[in-house]
């Protein structure tokens, strides 16, 4: 069974599904590719490679601390490395589900669907909110 048989599927799945692929890969080629500009030198590395294995087995702060690297969503503003490109991937890929939610809620609002409505609403916020690191704790 494929979308071939489409008529069996709600609208919203549809949607989800067709944005859930495209975002998939999108996350999956972007790993390639950072992957690839980090082994080859494209985008040069924070720490250098040689360096790993002295600080690859330290606890994550003392790591953070060691190496300078960023915390939280700091890395953002530092894509230009190579070492730190590949999270973009990561983020894309985590992100996929608010992608997802976002698509099928003009379905939603189109068919009046409140309960549904409101239920994506809230379920973006939470997403948003766990991945800012304020329900966390520590910001």
């Amino acid at each position: 069974m494929g979308l071939k048989d489409a008529g069996q599927y709600e609208e919203e799945q549809l949607r989800y599904a067709a944005w859930l692929h495209w975002s998939t890969l999108l996350g999956f080629l972007t790993l390639i590719g950072t992957f690839v500009a980090y082994v080859f030198g494209i985008l040069p590395a924070r720490i250098p490679l040689e360096r790993l294995p002295q600080v690859w087995n330290l606890p994550a702060d003392e790591y953070l601390k060691v190496t300078g690297m960023p915390k939280g969503w700091a890395w953002v503003g530092m894509l230009g490395s190579g070492d730190l490109a590949s999270f973009l991937g990561i983020a894309i890929l985590s992100g996929c589900s608010i992608f997802c939610i976002l698509a099928v809620m003009s379905v939603y609002a189109r068919r009046r669907d409140w309960i549904y409505l409101v239920l994506c609403v809230l379920e973006i916020v939470i997403l948003v909110s766990a991945a800012s690191g304020l329900l966390s704790g520590r910001h």
